[in-house]
């Protein structure tokens, strides 16, 4: 993701003389390029990741369009206050691009954990938060978050991840991204999680059920149009994302649905437990831990999709 996002910045700021580019003292081969052909529309704010968001709240109002780019966990704990008041407060176009979202960095520690971020920042006024799920979604994400000319947020994983999508749908911010249909049950995969709901799906499919995946790419505002769809026509519905269950994708579609009847559907979160991961180890290792493996999520799915019916509702639709 992160490669993408180099390469697109790059190519919109060619054509485009007001975008500038702040990182937190990271990325400095990543952006090579960039700086080569434009060393006086880049800066490296070493590691101040607060005094960098000011910074660049300081350059939007004079007419630039910073894009600020750092470790999620950097890019939005560290510097909640600066993005509150300095940005959002003052409506400025300044975009946070916050890479190694979730668990990416989980062989650094708790430090490097992000799975906060989206909760975060999704309450603050006026933010649009953006988690593409494949490099594709990113160079995507990062022109529309451009042309938006408001604060936002860009939830980027680290590298490797998979390519989710074949063709290319258009891609519009507050818009979900329908991968492939159900009518059992539909996974919303938010972020760096949109590749592992894909592999849900296909064990959920080798066992009977239909089941639709969603990218789930922006968290605000959300696409209460999908959200009708899926809450209509299915009969259980989960997000699926590396972010704490409390407040973030999940949280902020069960918000949603607190507010409405559905006819049929379930509801499960998927995410990272209400609790610190006191270890080290690799993303995979911490999924493992957590139950966040493609064979734990289907099993919990399947549990979940029957349990509580007294007319229980089987692959297909089917009730007996």
């Amino acid at each position: 993701m992160r490669n993408a996002f180099a390469a697109k910045i790059t190519e919109l700021a060619a054509a485009d003389d007001r975008i500038v580019l702040l990182t937190g003292d990271i990325g400095n081969r990543l952006f090579d390029n960039f700086r080569s052909r434009w060393p006086k529309r880049f800066y490296n704010c070493g590691i101040a990741e607060a005094n960098m968001v000011s910074l660049a709240a300081g350059l939007a109002l004079c007419g630039l369009r910073p894009v600020v780019y750092t470790i999620a966990s950097f890019a939005t704990t560290r510097c909640l206050e600066q993005i509150r008041l300095d940005i959002c407060y003052h409506e400025l176009p300044v975009i946070i691009v916050g890479t190694g979202a979730g668990l990416s960095y989980a062989s650094l520690g708790a430090t490097h954990h992000a799975c906060e971020d989206i909760a975060l920042l999704r309450v603050l006024p006026g933010m649009t938060v953006v988690c593409p799920g494949d490099s594709w979604e990113v160079s995507e994400a990062i022109g529309a978050l451009l042309s938006a000319n408001q604060p936002g947020y860009l939830r980027l994983g680290k590298k490797g991840e998979p390519q989710v999508h074949a063709n290319r749908p258009p891609f519009r911010i507050g818009q979900a991204i329908q991968i492939r249909s159900g009518t059992d049950m539909a996974l919303l995969g938010v972020g760096n999680a949109l590749a592992l709901s894909c592999t849900v799906a296909d064990l959920l499919s080798q066992q009977g059920y239909s089941v639709g995946v969603y990218s789930l790419h922006t968290i605000k505002p959300l696409d209460e149009a999908c959200l009708r769809e899926v809450f209509s026509h299915c009969g259980l519905v989960a997000t699926i994302e590396e972010h704490s269950r409390l407040g973030g994708a999940g949280g902020t579609v069960a918000e949603w649905l607190a507010q409405r009847r559905t006819a049929r559907a379930r509801f499960v979160t998927i995410g990272t437990p209400d609790v610190f991961f006191h270890a080290a180890g690799s993303q995979e290792h911490v999924r493992h831990a957590w139950e966040l493996t493609p064979q734990s999520i289907a099993k919990q799915l399947v549990a979940a999709f029957h349990a509580g019916n007294s007319a229980a509702i089987h692959p297909t639709g089917s009730t007996t």
